[in-house]
């Protein structure tokens, strides 16, 4: 195993998914975690990979070949959107998106060679895209697409997913509802008070994948000492699953201050999860485990909550 079993997958081109004119998700996000990041010295305790665009096969192994062409399309012309309203197309979004997935696909190769079992993808971890659509600022689902092709080309099956977004990862949840290998875990704000209005506590999956998901919606205002009143149920449901490799979407919107949410966790929180998932990764997955950035639109407190799962990952070893 490598001195730095941990990588971090930074570039211009990651950032370049990003929506322009005061979106929340604009290109900056990445350079804020960077900063942040040189600034812990946290550079140099990692290996640093580039990131990597991927071509539309290992896309149609989660999305629909009309859905890719219709990005490619609007990423051609740049205009109009790809959803209902929040996903804007601009030109180039088809090769932003797809190094995005590339990136974490990569990441997922590098987890199984061994020598770096541990990745963090900032710009990644767009949970809410589904198979056929984009939705809430996320073009294509490089989790789900990263899922499928587990499956596919390396005959990994039973597969960890958390998310700890202040938004319920809906893109995920509803693509494997009846799946019982992808154990899904999520703590999120309560759907009643935030998009996209799922993830109720009975929603526990279907079919053969009933009791394989569990949904933590917790109020607005949620703090950190609610957050570990719940943690140990999501520990213990990806424990008694022992996956062959665990994803979480560390998605920082669900730290105080965030612009379009509601909860109140720290940072701290974020880097409890890693910790946590960290040392199941090297109990069951011969230490596999892959963090995606997910949201986040208050700058100080993505860099802040990243870094820390960046950190935890490397203590943890």
């Amino acid at each position: 195993m490598s001195e730095n079993p941990v990588t971090i997958y930074y570039g211009e081109s990651l950032g370049r998914y990003g929506f322009g004119d005061g979106h929340p998700f604009g290109p900056d996000r990445i350079e804020a975690f960077w900063q942040e990041t040189v600034k812990r010295g946290l550079d140099k305790q990692v290996t640093i990979a580039t990131p990597q665009q991927c071509d539309d096969k290992p896309l149609l192994a989660f999305h629909t070949e009309s859905y890719v062409s219709l990005v490619k399309r609007q990423s051609a012309s740049g205009g109009g959107y790809l959803d209902q309203g929040d996903t804007p197309a601009f030109k180039g979004v088809y090769e932003a998106a797809t190094t995005v997935v590339g990136s974490v696909l990569a990441g997922m190769n590098q987890m199984l060679s061994g020598d770096h079992p541990k990745v963090f993808v900032p710009i990644a971890g767009l949970h809410h895209a589904k198979r056929n659509s984009a939705a809430g600022f996320c073009v294509f689902n490089d989790a789900g697409v990263m899922i499928e092709n587990l499956r596919l080309s390396q005959g990994i099956s039973r597969i960890a997913y958390v998310d700890i977004d202040a938004h319920h990862g809906d893109g995920v949840f509803y693509a494997f509802e009846s799946d019982p290998d992808l154990i899904f875990a999520d703590i999120h704000e309560d759907g009643r008070y935030l998009y996209p209005g799922t993830g109720a506590v009975e929603e526990r999956g279907k079919g053969a994948g009933k009791g394989r998901k569990l949904n933590l919606p917790l109020p607005p205002l949620a703090d950190d000492e609610m957050f570990h009143k719940v943690w140990p149920m999501v520990e213990e449901f990806v424990r008694q699953a022992k996956p062959e490799l665990i994803i979480l979407q560390a998605g920082a919107d669900s730290v105080e201050g965030d612009p379009i949410t509601h909860m109140a966790f720290t940072p701290a929180a974020h880097a409890h999860a890693a910790a946590s998932l960290s040392r199941i990764a090297n109990e069951f997955c011969q230490g596999r485990f892959i963090a995606l950035g997910g949201g986040g639109y208050n700058r100080t407190n993505l860099a802040l909550a990243w870094n820390d799962v960046v950190n935890a990952m490397v203590e943890s070893g």
